[in-house]
């Protein structure tokens, strides 16, 4: 435990009590819980199969499991949990789904999916306001724990009572799909594990928890947690109140107070100790976040020095302000060591990175946009995830509608909701139904020689699966792929030749990922879990040489030496809806993620005038920008110095050009 701080040392050496760790922006709350598990095991205190760690991504989740696997040998660490709450979720459903009424080989529906199932429920033409509205409403019930049966028995207006009819409609058909959905893998559990028999069988299995970004947790999560790990809290929760940033999303910073009220004897530890940032870009985050009220007081501060001054620059409209940050990139990687790779445009809302990728066009700087439109979104994608699911779980009810007539097979709607209807009639998989000879011979027969040709062939290539070598499984997906005709489909899918393509390429894309990730699985079962619930091979570019432009949410947990935090007016960031809805503090917490996101530079800017909806409107710089030290700043107009009106400069380097060229 060389090298840890006093207050790191204390978190990592505590077991006695349930422990709530408050770590600050940069303080190190990685290296407090790796450091905490090798301790544990070390000392005795656990067996790594013992332990779970739970994180909020994929992403932290791969690093934790890359920092342990430096940190203990592999025996040591063997059958450690390092997991998302939702992987978590998934392995207690598929260990116990009897408990949540499905059966054996269940299926995860993705969002696409949940979404054309409560479409089908709603009644008449369905606009995507209303669609998302009720899948917002039916996912809030879920994590507050409500069954559908209680919520059409609270339901007082007509409105509720539709949501609730819905709700109970959608859970029946999930159920008849023995499918989930993403709420159902936090929900389900903390229903299941109000059975004590069931919780002491995961009590026994899991014995100790450590919970990163405690404060994100929604209630369902907050339930989880509680049921695992039980009355005396055996747990480590990691967390901080002044990065909670997703409560649109349902988390709830007030869970972090909570954990007080149930485990009075919760000990607290802060680690206020910064290792990312100079002095005056902390000094500034502190000055901002100090305005929000406080339960745990807490002040960071660092061994850096106090750095560059926090340069603040306002601009014409948001052209001006794009071209401008493309400038300063362009001076600071010819002028200096750095890579593109180490700087990043923070910005409040996704409208606002076209102007910026105009300009970085134009002067040639590379960069990637993340948190845009998923590439899982893509048809060929989630076709071909269908396929991947079917060659390892034949009855996979969703996974077989979606692509039983993709390419064409001859199978009609009607001929699937007949196949639906005795499905749900005879209670048997979509595949076991299609295969009944009695029930085939009732449909047309190009209907019934589509769907044995299908069943043939999952049956076909899911024996092959089950004989075939794990570094054989990216090859044997791709043989299916090439089988069933899915490369000349989106030759006829496709508007031209180069959009078929670029879906072809994007398709080699998840065949070659699958190919990587089935070489670091130990079954089919943990490739298709790690595949549904991951975010794609897109984090493989992580290390690209590429200035990263991305929302103010998208960059909680990331750093850079550089950064660009820019479009700060009033309406913008505080966003206007957030202000009308009382959510100032959340907005303030979100200027507190995009402060500390940066370790040595720091560039704030904001429009006289920006462009919305078509029309150009007046702008007002942020309140965020008065709650920064002036002494902070190097701000010209305010600091005495004066301002610099780019676009003026430009047009006077234009006249005076075309001047000498005449």
């Amino acid at each position: 435990m060389s090298g840890l701080n006093p207050q790191q040392r204390e978190a990592v050496q505590h077991v006695e009590t349930p422990l709530l760790v408050l770590a600050g922006a940069g303080s190190g709350k990685t290296r407090v819980i790796t450091e905490k598990i090798a301790w544990m095991i070390g000392q005795g205190h656990f067996r790594a199969n013992q332990i779970a760690a739970i994180t909020f991504t994929n992403k932290a989740a791969k690093e934790m499991r890359a920092r342990i696997g430096k940190r203990l040998k592999r025996k040591a660490a063997e059958g450690l949990t390092i997991s998302t709450f939702h992987s978590l979720g998934w392995q207690i459903l598929k260990a116990e789904p009897e408990a949540a009424d499905r059966a054996r080989g269940i299926s995860i529906l993705d969002q696409h999916a949940s979404a054309d199932l409560v479409r089908e429920l709603l009644p008449g033409q369905v606009k995507n306001e209303q669609l998302y509205m009720t899948m917002s409403a039916i996912g809030a019930l879920k994590d507050a724990g409500i069954e559908p049966g209680r919520a059409l028995a609270d339901a007082t207006s007509e409105g509720e009572g539709q949501v609730a009819t819905i709700y109970q409609a959608y859970q029946q058909r999930l159920q008849e799909l023995n499918a989930v959905d993403f709420d159902d893998l936090i929900a389900l559990p903390a229903k299941m594990l109000d059975h004590p028999e069931l919780r002491t069988r995961w009590r026994a299995r899991l014995r100790y928890f450590l919970v990163d970004e405690v404060q994100d947790t929604s209630a369902a999560q907050y339930r989880l947690l509680r049921r695992l790990a039980g009355e005396s809290g055996a747990f480590t929760a990691v967390g901080d109140d002044d990065q909670s940033i997703y409560g649109w999303r349902g988390a709830r910073p007030e869970n972090l107070d909570q954990l007080s009220v149930d485990y009075p004897r919760l000990k607290v530890v802060k680690l206020e100790q910064n290792y990312r940032s100079v002095g005056n870009i902390l000094n500034a985050a502190n000055a901002v976040i100090a305005q929000n009220p406080h339960t745990h007081e807490k002040r960071l501060w660092s061994e850096h020095g106090p750095g560059d001054l926090i340069a603040v620059r306002d601009y014409v409209d948001e052209s001006d302000e794009a071209e401008g940050v493309a400038r300063d990139l362009t001076a600071a990687h010819g002028g200096t060591t750095m890579r593109w790779g180490q700087a990043a445009i923070l910005y409040r809302s996704n409208f606002q990175a076209r102007e910026l990728e105009k300009a970085l066009r134009e002067y040639n700087i590379p960069y990637r946009v993340s948190g845009g439109p998923s590439w899982f979104d893509a048809r060929e994608i989630r076709d071909g995830l269908a396929y991947l699911k079917l060659m390892f779980n034949p009855e996979d009810n969703p996974s077989f509608i979606r692509v039983l007539n993709t390419p064409r097979r001859g199978v009609g709607s009607g001929s699937l909701a007949r196949l639906l209807d005795f499905a749900r009639a005879s209670k048997q998989s979509l595949l076991a139904a299609a295969d009944d000879g009695p029930f085939q011979r009732e449909l047309p027969e190009r209907a019934a020689r589509g769907l044995r040709g299908f069943i043939n062939l999952l049956v076909e290539f899911s024996d092959r699966a089950e004989r075939a070598e794990r570094e054989e499984l990216g090859s044997l997906f791709r043989e299916l792929l090439e089988h069933v005709g899915y490369y000349e489909f989106l030759d006829e899918q496709a508007d031209n030749p180069d959009q078929a393509r670029r879906r072809k390429r994007s398709l080699d894309d998840l065949v070659g990922w699958v190919e990587r990730l089935s070489k670091d699985c130990s079954s089919a079962d943990e490739l298709i879990a790690r595949i549904t619930l991951a975010a794609g091979p897109d984090d493989e570019r992580e290390n690209a040489d590429e200035v990263r432009l991305m929302t103010l949410h998208a960059a909680k947990g990331l750093e850079f030496p550089r950064v660009w935090l820019v479009g700060l007016e009033e309406g913008l960031m505080p966003h206007r809806n957030s202000v009308d809805e009382g959510r100032i503090e959340e907005e303030r917490r979100l200027m507190y993620v995009g402060l500390t996101r940066a370790e040595r530079q720091l560039t704030i800017s904001f429009c006289r005038s920006r462009r919305q909806f078509g029309e150009s409107r007046k702008c007002e710089p942020s309140r965020f920008l008065d709650e920064l030290p002036r002494e902070l700043l190097d701000w010209p107009g305010k600091d005495g110095r004066k301002q610099v009106d780019a676009g003026a400069a430009r047009d006077n380097i234009a006249a005076l050009k075309a001047l000498l060229e005449g």
